[in-house]
């Protein structure tokens, strides 16, 4: 017995994947995005998965799917900021790339989100190894990284000795402005006042 070519069994189509094996890209920045905004509103302490849930316009179910606790949401938000990062200046000199990197390190700081946000976490963070840990790789990592390559830059330049301390010259580049804009949390800045830390960091810096 023959077979007609168009009576061949069709193979049943597979069905694409469900649950857990489908985790939309978009669904997850929008509840990433609704983290801070929460943050921002009620802090950590009151802070829910539903007020999350509600603010990114999903079901508490796709937040669980991806995290299993406000803890470890937050976690991976804050961890997530050291992979951004900030663009690293190239103006052709170390006061120039430390002026242009405080003026956009500054924004970032004052910016209301971030004023609201980073002072809850560290009274957190005082409470909560992981929130202090996570934090703590936040804050330095996305600094390092730029810090060390600004330094880097200046010693094929030659405006700094080879092998300057690595963790002073962080302590010097990003300490004065994160004292004033987040522990002191000055509503304004001087007149002049980063083009002056701009200069003196890079005097310190060549003098180590």
């Amino acid at each position: 017995m023959t077979t007609n070519a168009d009576e061949t069994p069709k193979r049943p189509r597979r069905r694409a994947p469900a649950g857990a094996a489908v985790l939309r890209e978009d669904v997850t920045e929008a509840i990433r995005a609704a983290v801070f905004e929460e943050l921002a509103a009620v802090g950590y302490a009151r802070m829910s998965i539903e007020g999350i849930a509600r603010r990114a316009g999903v079901g508490k179910t796709a937040v669980y799917r991806r995290w299993r606790s406000k803890l470890h949401l937050v976690l991976d938000v804050v961890s997530a900021m050291a992979v951004l990062g900030l663009p690293v200046p190239d103006t052709g000199s170390l006061e120039g790339d430390l002026r242009l990197l405080y003026g956009v390190t500054s924004r970032a700081l004052r910016h209301p989100v971030a004023s609201q946000i980073i002072p809850d976490l560290q009274a957190e963070a005082a409470r909560s190894p992981e929130i202090a840990e996570a934090l703590q790789k936040a804050v330095r990592d996305g600094q390092d990284s730029v810090a060390s390559k600004i330094v880097a830059a200046a010693e094929r330049r030659g405006e700094v000795r080879s092998g300057v301390d690595a963790d002073l010259a962080l302590d010097l580049i990003s300490g004065p402005l994160y004292w004033r804009s987040v522990v002191i949390r000055s509503p304004k800045l001087p007149k002049h006042y980063l083009d002056t830390l701009a200069r003196a960091t890079a005097a310190a810096l060549i003098a180590l």
